[in-house]
């Protein structure tokens, strides 16, 4: 839900970013942009998600472990990032961390799927020249999710009183 909420300002960031690269109108490359994430969002990122919840499933992942030492439980969190177990106490700081880890995945998957779709919007550029705008786009984008993920992170660890 939160890419879906995040997909306007990506769209106007990528396409922001694909002209300074691509050396175009921004309006121009409006569409592609909005196409490219909308596939993305809605096909690219639940495919990955599924093979992510698969491959911690068929790793154990999906076993509760409880962890004595923080960084335990850290490491945890990024192999049950895609399906987080019941910790309760825990989740105030574990959803933001898992949300961080799983940007790495999904930003392969985005750029994936948005490179071969803005390319075919950019006929006239050369796919190698698109490729790389897509993915300096999907690293700006990526870059601002992180920072609201880190920040979301801090807010949860300042407003959640130490037991």
């Amino acid at each position: 839900p939160a890419m879906v909420l995040a997909l306007i300002p990506i769209v106007l960031l990528e396409s922001f970013v694909l002209s300074r690269v691509l050396k175009r109108n921004a309006a121009s490359l409006v569409t592609s942009a909005t196409t490219a994430n909308v596939v993305s969002t809605i096909i690219g990122i639940p495919l990955t998600w599924v093979a992510l919840v698969l491959l911690q499933w068929g790793t154990g992942g999906d076993t509760f472990h409880q962890f004595p030492r923080p960084l335990e439980n850290f490491l945890a969190v990024t192999w049950q990032a895609p399906w987080l177990l019941p910790y309760e106490d825990q989740l105030y700081w574990m959803v933001p961390v898992a949300s961080l880890f799983l940007l790495v995945p999904f930003f392969f998957a985005s750029y994936f799927v948005e490179a071969p779709i803005v390319s075919r919007f950019q006929r006239q550029i050369p796919k190698a020249q698109v490729r790389a705008a897509v993915f300096r786009a999907n690293v700006a984008s990526y870059a601002g999710l992180a920072v609201f993920n880190l920040a979301w992170l801090a807010w949860a660890l300042a407003h959640t009183p130490i037991k």
